[in-house]
């Protein structure tokens, strides 16, 4: 007896709450719009702001770029399952949901470590900072961060679904995740299993220890600083970005570098709820409301705008101004 391949995939999602579903609606569609809205603010501050088109903020504007596809590849899909009957995503649909996750999430892990050496370069050597990091650096940087993700997401996408699929189609996850996915296998996936564990190890633990070894010789460096305010000025302008690692690698390293078998539904769907969604809404909140520069540059274009409106409020009044002095006077 033929056995049924597997063309599409049922994703529960919350479909365990179904009374649940409206609120939640409500919750993630508002967590989407101001993630969209937070890094897009952030891209279009560092773009006018001519003060902050620096390195630093080459990668921070890509950062953002990043989070905002990040979360476009998961959300608007949970946030329509919600308010539909029909939960399904086909096979092929699946995949490309699965690849882009894993790229667009690789890619903001090997940048954080670019972010890291570039934070390392100012601080730790100051004096040939310019001369380390430049802007044709800073471009190989960020390529070479796309590329890996590329490879490593083409590698592990093409690895799960070229396996047969034969069995149950329902995921109980909110996308398509490798974890979940590789439970509906009908084949022993043990070997799959490794590869990936040391896939995601590679490629998780490589940039965290580049990023560790920048930090701690930032730290070291930081703390031999005599100045209280100059320590102070040095520690303000990494401390961001170790928040940002810390929160990406510690949730990243806990779903995705241990084996299937120790994989639990309740609280994994939390912590990847919080790496797909969370992530990129604090980065925004944490680079806004933590980066000085990043707060200025703000203020100053809000500024330009409330000065550019009221010219213009009072160009448009001032016909009816002349009109009354000439009534007054006459």
């Amino acid at each position: 007896m033929q056995v049924p391949t597997v063309t599409k995939f049922v994703i529960l999602s919350f479909s365990n709450h179904p009374d649940m579903n409206l609120i939640l609606f409500v919750v993630f569609l508002c967590i989407y719009i101001v993630t969209v809205l937070g890094n897009i603010l952030i891209i279009v501050v560092i773009n006018i702001d001519s003060t902050l088109h620096t390195l630093m903020y080459f990668f921070l504007r890509i950062l953002s770029f990043l989070d905002f596809c990040y979360t476009s590849v998961t959300l608007p899909k949970m946030l329509a399952n919600l308010l539909s009957e029909n939960k399904h995503i086909s096979f092929s649909s699946c995949a490309v949901q699965m690849f882009f996750f894993l790229f667009f999430g690789i890619t903001e892990c090997f940048l954080l470590a670019s972010m890291a050496y570039d934070r390392y370069s100012a601080i730790c050597n100051p004096l040939r900072y310019v001369a380390i990091m430049n802007k044709r650096v800073c471009i190989q940087l960020t390529g070479g961060s796309w590329i890996c993700g590329m490879l490593v997401a083409v590698g592990h996408t093409t690895s799960v679904f070229t396996l047969p699929f034969c069995g149950s189609n329902v995921t109980n996850h909110f996308f398509c995740d490798i974890q979940p996915v590789l439970k509906l296998v009908c084949w022993d996936t043990s070997w799959i299993e490794i590869q990936i564990i040391m896939g995601a190890a590679f490629t998780l633990m490589m940039p965290l220890l580049l990023s560790l070894v920048s930090y701690i010789c930032i730290v070291s460096t930081i703390l031999r600083i005599r100045s209280t305010e100059d320590r102070r000025r040095a520690f303000s302008t990494c401390s961001s970005d170790l928040i940002v690692v810390t929160l990406c690698y510690r949730t990243a390293l806990i779903i995705y570098v241990r084996p299937k078998s120790s994989y639990g539904l309740g609280v994994d769907k939390l912590s990847s709820l919080f790496y797909s969604v969370g992530i990129a809404l604090l980065n925004p909140i944490i680079y806004n409301f933590r980066n000085k520069e990043v707060k200025d540059a703000l203020r100053k274009i809000t500024m330009k705008i409330f000065l550019k409106n009221q010219i213009i409020f009072l160009q448009s009044h001032e016909p009816l101004r002349n009109i009354s002095q000439v009534v007054s006077q006459s």
